[in-house]
């Protein structure tokens, strides 16, 4: 039996959160019986439980801000070499989400390494590059992640170039790398009247149309380019709304952006909230005209897989990451001024035909590139190689 230990995500059952996703679906889809997986979770209180075959673990983390990360992924180590030794468990393996504990990391996998086993790190994206992050915490970002793909087994990328800027900034670590994306499916068409119903019920609420909006979902930070986005809407002659999915509070940056971009003036624009219920986020997915991405840090976004499974046309923001995803099956922008506008003005002319060839490239790159079977079955090779 290969036990697999999983830390770094806040854990499972997953309600928002790419890494939260990517560890319920691996758990839930699991097809091995020779593996086991244990997965961290983040709450109030100590526990133990079970969770689709998994082992959780949750853990109750201090409230001691941006170091609250650290502490919880340390806490959750700690918490694995005395489960493997306690059940005498051969040849574990630690799989490691982000690369937030890199100072104490070479620690650590001395002693895993003493107990016959082997560390796996995800690095996700340029966490470095996030613009929520001071100059301080950004330079701790960029050490950290410097000293995980140095002390790494191996690092699981989930972007090609993500893999890419590992093997070539760290040469001189010599790092073996694999590359591993995201999986998402391609909802089957269902005639679900009871999702039909909430999803007519929340056009209605947030006042939109089938098909008459644009549809952004992601975190409200400033890296996913929401002044460039939502300038660009408004400066676009579309009749349609915008809706933005998104963990919206009236902080500093909710604040500067309406400021600069005085998006509460213009009725096209409505911050919807935040949408927990999958079947009900699908829905919204597929009745959109267009879905908006401008996600600029990380690799491969689990947010833009669901999008290209579900809706027809995707407009995306021109980087490696998501063109890398995206191919011909989606239409693409840049943040030079104007340009978003442009290609916004150009969809609204864009026939039904042309829209659904789109659709139907998108969910061939789905179900052919990042199926979650797909996805599942590469990491069940590589714990078990």
């Amino acid at each position: 039996m290969k036990h697999v230990f999983i830390i770094g995500s806040k854990g499972i059952p997953a309600s928002y959160g790419g890494f939260e996703s990517f560890v319920d679906a691996l758990v839930t889809g699991k097809k091995s019986e020779e593996i086991k997986y244990h997965v961290a979770c983040m709450g109030d209180e100590d526990r133990e439980g079970e969770y689709n075959g998994a082992h959780t673990f949750t853990l109750r983390v201090p409230q001691i801000g941006p170091a609250k990360a650290v502490w919880y992924d340390i806490a959750a180590y700690r918490y694995c070499l005395s489960y493997i030794k306690k059940h005498n468990i051969s040849s574990p393996i630690i799989y490691i989400l982000a690369c937030r504990i890199g100072p104490f990391v070479g620690a650590l996998n001395s002693k895993m390494r003493k107990l016959g086993g082997k560390v796996y790190v995800n690095p996700d994206g340029h966490e470095w590059l996030r613009a929520k992050w001071n100059k301080a915490i950004r330079r701790y970002w960029r050490f950290s992640e410097k000293l995980m793909v140095k002390n790494a087994d191996l690092l699981i990328c989930d972007s090609k170039n993500i893999e890419k800027y590992i093997r070539d900034t760290y040469r001189a670590y010599k790092p073996n790398t694999c590359f591993i994306a995201y999986g998402a499916e391609v909802p089957e068409e269902t005639n679900d009247r009871e999702t039909e119903n909430k999803y007519a019920d929340w056009c209605k609420e947030k006042g939109i149309e089938e098909k008459e909006y644009y549809l952004i979902v992601g975190r409200f930070v400033p890296e996913n380019n929401y002044e460039t986005m939502i300038k660009e809407f408004m400066k676009s002659k579309t009749t349609k709304n915008l809706a933005i999915v998104t963990n919206v509070e009236e902080n500093e940056f909710y604040r500067n952006l309406k400021e600069k971009t005085g998006f509460d003036r213009d009725e096209r624009i409505k911050f919807v909230g935040t949408v927990y219920d999958k079947e009900l986020l699908s829905a919204i997915r597929r009745g959109a005209f267009a879905y908006i991405h401008g996600h600029e840090v990380g690799g491969t976004n689990p947010s833009l897989l669901e999008a290209l499974a579900s809706t027809d046309l995707n407009i995306l923001l021109d980087v490696g990451f998501n063109r890398e995803v995206g191919e011909n099956a989606a239409v693409y922008f840049d943040k030079t001024a104007g340009n978003l506008a442009s290609v916004i003005e150009n969809a609204d002319l864009l026939g039904e035909s042309e829209i659904a060839d789109y659709g139907a490239r998108a969910r061939k790159r789905i179900s052919e590139a990042y199926s979650v079977d797909y996805i599942n079955d590469s990491y069940e090779k590589v714990f078990l190689s």
